[in-house]
């Protein structure tokens, strides 16, 4: 099983990126997707999710900024991340897991670095 993830980098704030994530060896359509991420020294939070149906949560911090989405054809899930702030400073995870996005999702992909300077 593979989450790749892609599409961190530096940003001002106020700006955008999209952060992407491909997945393979396991059936992407039926999992349950989602975002975390992990700013220095502090734990580990689910920014955003979304079901195999298209159904969405997020966290009140990125509520209106953020917009998760699936493309099931290319077992690719996708993280807009709009008017961004240093707050959104962090490693940003991928994940998959079954029926409901648990906070040790079955399968984690490797982080990627999104930096918001002031």
């Amino acid at each position: 099983v593979q989450l790749q993830a892609s599409g961190g980098g530096l940003v001002q704030a106020g700006g955008s990126l999209r952060l992407s994530c491909a997945a393979s060896a396991f059936t992407f359509r039926n999992y349950v997707m989602g975002w975390f991420r992990q700013a220095p020294g502090k734990e580990r939070e689910l920014v955003a999710g979304i079901t195999s149906r298209g159904s969405t949560n997020y966290a009140d911090s990125v509520k209106g900024r953020f917009t998760i989405s699936r493309d099931n054809a290319k077992n690719t899930v996708y993280l807009q991340m709009d008017s961004l702030e240093p707050e959104d400073t962090a490693v940003y995870y991928c994940a998959a897991d079954r029926l409901v996005m648990s906070t040790k999702p079955i399968y984690w992909g490797q982080g990627t670095q999104v930096t918001v300077s002031s």
